[in-house]
């Protein structure tokens, strides 16, 4: 078997979805659409701040009615990229449900280490927790995934009462080991070194007691993102978490977030847990 040559091929999403740029222009339209119609009906608080930092802020989205429980959804971008505004509508399948969906911004690389990003996820986290009682339901895509799946770990920068409060995580098309990055050029911006990807996969370290994980990729998604989604399940497995990983389809990297927009969907029931 032939190893892998060029890790920025096997870690670039953009050439290998050749209409990319379709979908990023999707979700900007469908988020602004979807944050109006919320304001509109008074089931918006956007911008609150949870720490110090200008992108230190996250939109809270309110159902009909006293919420069920918290759902927070956790954007990706290589850690690079993107911000809580481009995703709003991802949380109608979640709100339909009659949960409250927290979507938060984070510093970005180069102005960040990861490191530092999951602390702001759980900085968010914990501020979105103070505002809505109830279960925690995390789901990240991409980076993202790998941020949500950094909140279960034993070393989690989160107090243990919001730990407990955390019925499972939905990582999708996470990277949960982050050495092969040291690889690649985008590593430039988000400067890794050796002892920063150890301490910052998760699938190198433990979850925590009584974590509930499902791994989710689309199966058109480049070789090493199904490897990366189906690591973790498997390692976390092993160190007593209740794992699945699910491959879905023929989506692709960019396809495969949008069913958390359908109430109906298997992915929106795996972030809830029903």
């Amino acid at each position: 078997m032939t190893g892998i040559v060029d890790w920025d091929k096997a870690y670039s999403n953009r050439d290998h979805v050749a209409d990319w740029a379709y979908y990023v222009d999707k979700w900007t339209n469908a988020a602004a659409q979807f944050r109006a119609e919320l304001s509109d009906a008074g089931r918006l608080r956007a911008d609150l701040s949870y720490g110090a930092g200008e992108r230190n802020k996250l939109d809270l989205l309110l159902p009909e009615g006293e919420p069920n429980g918290l759902a927070i959804f956790v954007h990706g971008g290589y850690w690079r990229s993107f911000d809580k505004s481009m995703w709003s509508h991802l949380s109608a399948g979640a709100l339909a449900h009659g949960f409250a969906v927290a979507i938060p911004s984070y510093t970005l690389a180069p102005q960040a280490r990861i490191s530092a990003m999951t602390r702001e996820i759980a900085s968010a986290l914990t501020f979105a927790a103070s505002e809505v009682p109830g279960s925690i339901h995390l789901a990240g895509h991409s980076a993202g995934g790998h941020l949500v799946s950094r909140m279960v770990c034993v070393d989690t920068p989160l107090d243990t009462a919001t730990v407990r409060r955390i019925a499972n995580v939905v990582s999708i098309s996470g990277v949960h080991d982050l050495r092969p990055l040291l690889n690649t050029s985008m590593n430039d911006d988000i400067k890794l070194d050796t002892a920063e990807a150890a301490s910052e996969s998760p699938a190198l370290l433990t979850p925590v007691d009584n974590t509930k994980l499902t791994a989710w990729v689309g199966g058109g998604e480049l070789a090493e993102f199904i490897r990366q989604n189906d690591l973790l399940a498997n390692i976390w497995t092993g160190l007593g978490a209740r794992t699945r990983s699910i491959h879905d389809g023929d989506h692709h990297h960019f396809s495969v977030v949008n069913a958390l927009a359908d109430a109906d969907s298997a992915l929106t029931e795996a972030w809830l847990n029903i």
